[in-house]
Order: C-alpha cells, then sequence, then structure tokens
C-alpha cells in the first residue's frame, strides 16, 4: 500500500516538473529527456531486466510494423499515381473522340445545308446575272438603271446570306485558270496585254467559307497577235 502511494505521489511529482514518463508492468522509470530526478526517490524504481527485454521487444515490434506500414503506403501511393494516370489517358481520349465527332457533325451539316441551299444559289445567280445585264445594256443606252440596279443589290445581299461572295476584275488583270472563263478573245498588238483581261461580261461566285468558285468570272482576254509578213500565199491569192 505504502509503495503504491509513493508512485502515485511521484507521479504528480513528475508532472509539476513537466517530466516524460515511461510506464513498465514493474515500476515508473526516468527517459532520457528527463533533465533530473528527485533525489533519493528514482533509485527505488530501476526496471528489472525482463522489463527492459520485453520494452526493446515491443519497440522493435513496433518498428517493424511502422515499416510494414510505410511500405503498403508507398504501394499505395503507386498504386493511385498509376490509376490517376490511366485515368488521364482514358480523359484525354475521350476528348479526341469528342472533337472529331463534333467536327464530323458540322461537316455534315455544312454540306446539308449546302445541299438543301444548292438550287436557291443556282437560281439566285442566274437571276443577277439577267438583272445586271439589263443594268449594263441601260447604261449602255443612256437610259436609267438605278431602279433595276435595286435588285441586283438585294440579290448580292441574299447571296451573301447564304455564304456566297461576288468577285469581279479589272482591265489588266491577268488571267486566272481557277477564278476566270474566257468567253472571247481581243487581238492586241501590245504584247504586255497578252492575256490580261480587257472586258468582264459577267461576275463570278465563290463560297466564302471554303473559297470554292461556284461560278468563274466571264470576261474577253487580250491576246497578242504579231503582224505576220506577207508569205508566198498571200501574194497569190492577192494576183487572184
Amino acid at each position: 500500500m505504502t509503495s503504491g502511494l509513493v508512485r502515485i505521489e511521484t507521479l504528480f511529482k513528475f508532472a509539476e516538473l513537466g517530466a516524460s514518463l515511461e510506464y513498465t508492468p514493474s515500476c515508473w522509470h526516468r527517459t532520457l529527456s528527463l533533465g533530473g530526478g528527485l533525489p533519493g526517490q528514482m533509485d527505488a524504481y530501476e526496471p528489472r531486466q525482463e522489463d527492459v527485454v520485453v520494452h526493446g521487444a515491443d519497440e522493435t515490434r513496433t518498428a517493424d510494423e511502422t515499416r510494414t506500414a510505410l511500405s503498403e503506403l508507398t504501394e499505395g501511393w503507386h498504386d493511385m499515381a498509376e490509376q490517376l494516370a490511366e485515368f488521364h489517358r482514358r480523359s484525354a481520349h475521350r476528348e479526341l473522340v469528342i472533337d472529331r465527332l463534333h467536327e464530323e457533325n458540322v461537316q455534315l451539316r455544312a454540306g446539308l445545308s449546302r445541299a438543301i441551299l444548292e438550287p436557291v444559289v443556282a437560281d439566285l445567280i442566274r437571276l443577277y446575272d439577267q438583272v445586271d445585264r439589263q443594268v449594263r445594256r441601260l447604261k449602255t443606252d443612256g437610259q436609267d438603271e438605278k431602279f433595276l440596279e435595286s435588285f441586283a443589290i438585294d440579290v448580292e445581299q441574299i447571296l451573301d446570306r447564304c455564304g456566297i461572295e461576288i468577285y469581279l476584275a479589272n482591265p489588266g488583270d491577268p488571267f486566272d485558270r481557277d477564278r476566270h472563263r474566257p468567253l472571247a478573245v481581243v487581238d492586241c498588238a501590245d504584247e504586255s496585254r497578252h492575256n490580261t483581261v480587257a472586258e468582264v461580261t459577267a461576275a463570278g461566285f465563290a463560297e466564302r467559307e471554303t473559297g470554292r468558285v461556284r461560278r468563274p468570272l466571264q470576261a474577253r482576254f487580250y491576246q497578242h497577235a504579231p503582224a505576220s509578213e506577207p508569205g508566198p500565199s498571200s501574194d497569190v491569192a492577192q494576183s487572184r
């Protein structure tokens, strides 16, 4: 009984001094962090040899369990990292598939819209050509062309809303095989004007988004015709 009271009293005194204590089945003992003890009281509570062995075995088992837990935690982190990498890979592939499907959907819708508007655009181009020819004829005759010109502007705006742009050419512009269609040839003696626009007879039409030419510009083009020297055949023809 007296021994128990002494141990309890010692415990409270250690608590007041801020000492850290470890309990063994046999007694309380002082740790290495204790700066000093109570004189005449700590000598009676030195641990027994068997308690030290048991305590050392417990520390060894605790260290092994800690190393095992750290090893398992490391493996878990590696597994988690692999799973996250696989998740990101699948997410990137999924986003790629979604982008491709979206692009195909946009192309399909654009092609469908083109197919629906194809006959409408063709009729509007013919209507614009007819009105434009009448406007040029009225200008040539010196008559008022503003009324018909307003119709041509309206048709041009409708074509613009359908994604069709009108392009023109100026006299002297070089011939463009992809955007020009020659309707006639005008002879010229100036070699520098060879294969250039002489007169535009009809405007050209192209798609705004793709740049595809729907109807090439129609025009007359200069062609250099060098003066030929009279040969024997021409002399025979003149004599006849």
